[in-house]
């Protein structure tokens, strides 16, 4: 049996604050590179609530990773210390819709998030009332308590309907409030999630609209070297950073994607003992981030969404020239044969098309409509949007054992 006092390492001898390279972690405003402009634009749109005005609404669109969440936050959190010394009663409120999906999700955690129990008196349940009772409480709370609330909607595609955008976006103009003015910042990967809006939704939400470009090459030197100080003096290598930079700049300009891979170098760099960061351990790094990654997106999923995408990836490895992706017909015969493989009964069509739209809901696989002419008529094609080698290990790892 070993020494208990060799079991655990006291002191890191990588990392000083991993916690900066930490996906939730809100960095000081000068941690925060290549967005000035963008940050400029969103504190234009808000400023009139420094003066106790109403803010205008928000549609915030790009890829994952490019800082939307981020600079909203940020600039939320601004508005409140500066409207504060105005004497203008300020709060933000963020939404995650990925988890909150349902209307009454998201409004019970926006009251949750505003309340102040005892100088309210309101109590907001996780649940147990009505969704018009959670509208009734939040009015209440907000005319009690602010002059101005901003609501953040993140991934705000992934609610289930417009119906809290129609509450929030006219709650004065209904005179549900009368003291409190609301501002809603909605953030979305799809650049087309405008479009499936209601139009009076539309009309009302969609003020002010700006676009978030992915990170190139020296921004994400420049992101990563704002956090550099996470690991211990002399840790780091010098080319790691250019390293990581350069291979997320090719393939996503993701920030967040940059900043695990050099959190797993790390990681990797610490695990074999080695005193220092290499630029040997970013490949590793990357494959493992991405790996990972998806490990999250399908984890908990059934055993046929999971032969579905298993089909896809076979076509896609089989025929990587295919830059339009394989129709929906052409996957349902590939998946078929995996069922008769592990034994089970195959789903009907119908329903693999159903599961094909949930990978592409989780940003796994993207949809394209496609005309045949007379004669086939309108089809789709599904293309993925990961790297089918990464999927096909995660999905080996998470396959279910035959009569399980």
């Amino acid at each position: 049996m070993p020494d208990t006092d060799d079991l655990f390492i006291r002191e890191d001898p990588v990392f000083t604050n991993k916690e900066l390279l930490e996906i939730n972690h809100l960095p000081d405003e000068g941690r925060i590179v290549g967005r000035d402009e963008e940050i400029r634009q969103l504190a234009n749109a808000v400023n009139p609530a420094i003066f106790g005005q109403s803010p205008s609404n928000i549609l915030i669109y790009g890829k994952t990773g490019t800082g939307k969440s981020l600079c909203a936050k940020h600039v939320s959190q601004r508005l409140v210390e500066t409207a504060g010394e105005e004497d203008i009663d300020a709060v933000y409120a963020y939404v995650d819709c990925a988890q909150d999906s349902t209307e009454t999700q998201a409004v019970q955690t926006l009251a949750s998030s505003v309340n102040d129990r005892a100088r309210t008196d309101a109590k907001i349940p996780d649940k147990g009332i009505s969704t018009a009772t959670y509208y009734k409480r939040l009015w209440r709370i907000l005319d009690a308590r602010h002059d101005i609330v901003l609501v953040i909607l993140d991934e705000i595609d992934k609610l289930e309907d417009d119906d809290i955008l129609m509450q929030l976006s006219r709650a004065g103009e209904a005179g549900k409030i009368t003291d409190c003015k609301v501002g809603v910042i909605g953030i979305s990967n799809k650049i087309k999630y405008k479009d499936r809006m209601d139009e009076r939704v539309k009309s009302s939400l969609c003020e002010r609209e700006f676009v978030f470009p992915p990170y190139d090459a020296d921004q994400l030197s420049s992101i990563m070297r704002a956090r550099a100080d996470a690991f211990r003096d002399g840790v780091l290598d010098d080319a790691v950073i250019p390293r990581a930079a350069a291979l997320a700049a090719r393939e996503h300009g993701d920030a967040r994607k940059a900043i695990d891979i050099l959190r797993y170098a790390g990681e990797i760099a610490q695990s074999s003992g080695s005193e220092a960061v290499e630029e040997r351990f970013v490949v590793d790094a990357r494959e493992r981030a991405e790996t990972d990654r998806f490990r999250e997106l399908i984890r908990g999923s059934t055993p046929h969404s999971r032969y579905v995408l298993h089909a896809l990836v076979v076509l896609a490895l089989d025929d990587d020239t295919d830059d339009d992706g394989f129709r929906t017909t052409r996957i349902y015969d590939v998946y078929e044969q995996i069922c008769r493989q592990e034994g089970l009964d195959a789903l009907s069509l119908r329903r693999v098309r159903d599961l094909l739209k949930e990978h592409a809901f989780l940003d796994i696989v993207e949809q394209s409509r496609h005309s045949g002419g007379s004669a086939e008529g309108t089809y789709t094609n599904h293309t993925l949007l990961e790297d089918p080698t990464v999927i096909r290990e995660v999905l080996t790892e998470t396959a279910t054992p035959k009569g399980a």
